[in-house]
């Protein structure tokens, strides 16, 4: 059995061949990264999120991310298994970037109800 420290650079370089290899990831991130930049911009401009605002924002962010990298995780692991075009497996890829979208599409949902009085309030 793996030590803890070996268990957390194994899931570390996961998130780093994540980061590396998934363009898709990377798009997450750089939207996750305009979500903050404009949460803390309405801070400096006079309209405070509330800790459960943020926390919400985090948890749709993270929900997002992890979605994705199961998706990623299980389309490598499909094309290794049968890298032959089969029905189910493309049907099982289509259901995972599905559960992708519908977790990105609340994720915008969230992110618009929070963000947007604070937006307009300006």
């Amino acid at each position: 059995m793996p030590r803890f420290d070996q268990t957390v650079t194994y899931a570390w370089n996961g998130v780093l061949k994540l980061i590396r290899g998934e363009r898709q990831f990377r798009i997450i991130m750089a939207v996750m990264v305009a979500v903050l930049i404009t949460g803390y911009a309405l801070d400096f401009a006079g309209q405070h999120l509330n800790r459960y605002e943020w926390a919400i924002i985090w948890l749709a962010m993270g929900l997002v991310m992890v979605s994705e990298a199961l998706n990623s995780a299980l389309e490598k692991a499909l094309d290794r298994l049968h890298p032959e075009q089969h029905t189910a497996i493309g049907d099982s890829k289509d259901m995972a970037a599905g559960a992708t979208f519908l977790a990105s599409t609340i994720a915008v949902i969230v992110g618009l109800y929070i963000l947007l009085p604070h937006l307009l309030a300006l």
